[in-house]
Formats: structure tokens, C-alpha cells, sequence
């Protein structure tokens, strides 16, 4: 090896040499994982696939006491086992917002949110806005204002605005525009779904 490359040497106030820096960081990374191991010796715990468990969901006011896999979202038991199926499988990963569900009055995407997770808490689905056969005012507003085309996120749209409307009665439009950020229309009827959210607050504060 070239003796001037072994010369050229850290000639700051430290005297700390760069071979020498080198040599202390590894030193210390060997210390800290001998402190630490990286994997832990206790063993993961493993269900059967085929394990159920009874659980008490409150939906729509309705109490339901099933029999559920723990790995079974909230999205797939409201659809496949209790026939609520206006609430929208769409991405199935928290993305779309086509399964927006409100628990306890705050919207939630079901498709992240465990079956058994939801135990004892209050559900609304897009089943529970309707007044008997009646429209509620959100789902009265979004025909009204016609903010949909394709419809299919339009059940996790107005659970998003119902949501928001449970938390503030008389929202701004930038409100209105935060309170939809997470849930998408593929059709791009934006403009609609804040004209339709804006009108939802008036038909609520007036009763309807």
C-alpha cells in the first residue's frame, strides 16, 4: 500500500484519527447489539386460523352478538355477516374511504379497524342516516346537490360529512374541504360533495 495514503490522518484539535473514528463507531455498534439483542426469544403468539370468539357489536343503535375470527375486519362483518352493505369495499387498506363507518360519532375507515376491536363501541353505517323509509339530511343533501356520478364512494362520502357535521354544526368550506380529505371520488365531484356538505348543515340547523 502507498505509504502517503497511511499518513493521511485526521490533523484536527481532537487528534482523532480517521481510522481511529472508524474503528470506535464499530466498537460501539459491536456493544450495543451485544446490550441488545436484535431478536427477542419469546415466541410470537399464534392463533388457529379457524378460532372464533364471541363478540357485542352496537350497530345502528342495534346490539348483535356474533361469533367472529379475530382476523376479520369490521368492513367484512358488517357486509358478509350483518347485510349492511352500504358501506363500500373499495381499497381495503385505508386509502379510498369508501368504507367510512362512524364509531362513535367519529369516522373511521372499517376496513383497518378489527371486528373485535369495535366491541361495546357505537357503529353508525350509512344505513343507521335514514329515518324509517326518509332520507336523512346529508344523504337528502348529496341527492339534491347531486354529488355523485359513479356513487360508489358516495356511501363513505356522506358518512365523512355526517362525521364532521357531529362535530361542528356550521363548518367553513376549508373545513368541509379537510373534513372529505380522505376519502376519494374517482369521478372528481369535488365541487358537488362541499356544495352538498354545505347544504347538510343548513337542513340539519333547520331540522330537517
Amino acid at each position: 500500500m502507498d505509504d502517503t495514503l497511511e499518513k493521511k490522518t485526521c490533523t484536527c484539535k481532537t487528534g482523532l484519527s480517521r481510522r481511529s473514528f472508524f474503528t470506535s463507531v464499530g466498537m460501539g455498534a459491536v456493544a450495543l447489539a451485544a446490550a441488545k439483542p436484535v431478536h427477542s426469544q419469546e415466541k410470537p403468539q399464534v392463533m388457529e386460523p379457524d378460532s372464533t370468539e364471541k363478540i357485542r357489536l352496537i350497530v345502528n343503535g342495534r346490539e348483535h352478538r356474533i361469533l367472529v375470527e379475530p382476523r376479520w375486519t369490521l368492513l367484512f362483518v358488517l357486509r358478509e355477516k350483518l347485510g349492511l352493505t352500504g358501506t363500500k369495499m373499495g381499497c381495503e387498506r385505508g386509502e379510498c374511504g369508501a368504507c367510512t363507518v362512524l364509531i362513535n360519532d367519529i369516522p373511521q375507515y372499517s376496513c383497518l379497524k378489527l371486528a373485535v376491536e369495535a366491541e361495546g363501541y357505537e357503529i353508525t353505517t350509512l344505513e343507521g342516516l335514514m329515518n324509517g323509509e326518509n332520507l336523512g339530511p346529508v344523504q337528502q343533501a348529496f341527492l339534491e346537490k347531486d354529488a355523485y356520478q359513479c356513487g360508489y364512494c358516495t356511501p363513505g362520502q356522506i358518512m365523512a360529512v355526517e362525521g364532521l357535521l357531529r362535530q361542528n354544526a356550521s363548518p367553513t368550506m376549508d373545513q368541509i374541504k379537510r373534513g372529505v380529505s380522505g376519502n376519494l371520488c374517482r369521478c372528481g365531484a369535488y365541487k358537488n360533495i362541499f356544495d352538498a356538505a354545505n347544504l347538510a348543515a343548513k337542513l340539519k340547523a333547520g331540522g330537517g
